[in-house]
């Protein structure tokens, strides 16, 4: 009997450096998005010879509206329709990565107030197709920085190779939008865990891990720095990782879990983790804390049973002692 086609499922490709502007390093020319076989980019403003943008960069106050350009770019070797749209970015919960709302998701800032010229663009091999957009910040919009994306889109699927996925692919300028009013900086550390997997056998490896959240609760985009720093019996520092500085950037009103490694933790011992994030600037120092031991239980209940035998025999020794004493009197 003929089993059925599975029907493919789709899967909307947003990948980190297919979705988002790469930014400009200090001294080199700015680069457009791309995947090999589109670029997404702003219209360079001013004189031809202007710099490129990396990135939409916008401030606007509360009822503005803002008009730029995108551009396009089709980098294959075949005629491309393709599907324009803005959207909201946002962090990846889990590696803090910068991603975009896909298209029918619900939109609450630069998706929502983004109207482009033209939502669809078919583009000749090599060719390129520039669209105007506007961008109206309600009345009621809160300050602050909205990050989100220019995002054009190949509405086609892509093979499936087999497994029943069918892919579609999508490149996106990023936009970061200021909306003008108070900026608040805040940031917090949430649920921190200490997680140790004790070996069954004596001097088997070991394995531990810290886990926290970081929060930005505030409306400015931060890029937080995060250090460790495990303090075990009699105030003996066992754990200090270098530095970290992720996520590159924590976005308004997004939370992050991180997960750092503890390699080879004492084999007894007990005392606290402390996490400390700040901003670079160093304004902002937030610091949280969690008991922890690492303690192997096996080889806690080896030394009870030695102990205990230890004790069984020399109150048979001393009993046996007693028992000779007798006799001789």
């Amino acid at each position: 009997m003929r089993q059925p086609h599975a029907r493919p499922v789709l899967l909307v490709v947003l990948g980190l450096l297919a979705v988002c502007a790469f930014a400009a390093l200090p001294g080199t020319a700015a680069r457009a998005a791309d995947n090999g076989r589109w670029s997404v980019f702003p219209v360079a403003q001013g004189a031809k010879n202007a710099q490129p943008r990396a990135y939409f960069r916008m401030t606007a106050d509360r009822g503005a509206t803002v008009r730029d350009q995108v551009t396009v770019r089709n980098l294959g070797a075949r005629e491309t329709t393709f599907q324009l749209y803005g959207t909201d970015g946002y962090n990846t919960p889990r590696d803090g990565g910068f991603a975009v709302r896909g298209r029918n998701e619900r939109m609450n800032g630069v998706g929502a107030w983004t109207r482009l010229d033209r939502s669809e663009v078919t583009i000749a091999a090599g060719g390129e197709v520039t669209v105007p957009f506007t961008l109206t910040v309600p009345k009621d919009a809160e300050p602050g920085d909205h990050p989100g994306a220019i995002v054009a889109l190949d509405p086609h699927l892509g093979a499936s190779g087999g497994n029943g996925v069918a892919v579609q692919q999508a490149v996106g300028a990023r936009v970061y939008l200021k909306v003008n009013g108070a900026r608040v900086q805040r940031l917090r550390i949430e649920d921190v865990r200490f997680r140790y997997t004790a070996p069954l056998v004596p001097g088997a490896k070991r394995a531990a891990t810290i886990s926290y959240a970081l929060v930005n609760s505030g409306n400015v985009m931060l890029s937080p720095q995060v250090s460790l720093r495990a303090k075990g019996m009699f105030g003996r520092t066992s754990f200090e990782p270098p530095g970290r500085r992720l996520p590159a950037e924590l976005l308004p009103g997004q939370r992050v879990e991180v997960t750092q490694r503890w390699v080879s933790p004492p084999l007894v011992d007990w005392g606290n983790v402390e996490v400390t994030a700040s901003d670079t600037a160093g304004n902002l120092v937030e610091s949280a804390e969690v008991d922890y031991a690492t303690v192997n239980w096996t080889v806690v209940a080896l030394v009870g049973m030695v102990a205990a035998g230890l004790v069984v025999w020399l109150v048979l020794r001393r009993r046996a002692a007693a028992g000779r004493v007798e006799l001789v009197a």
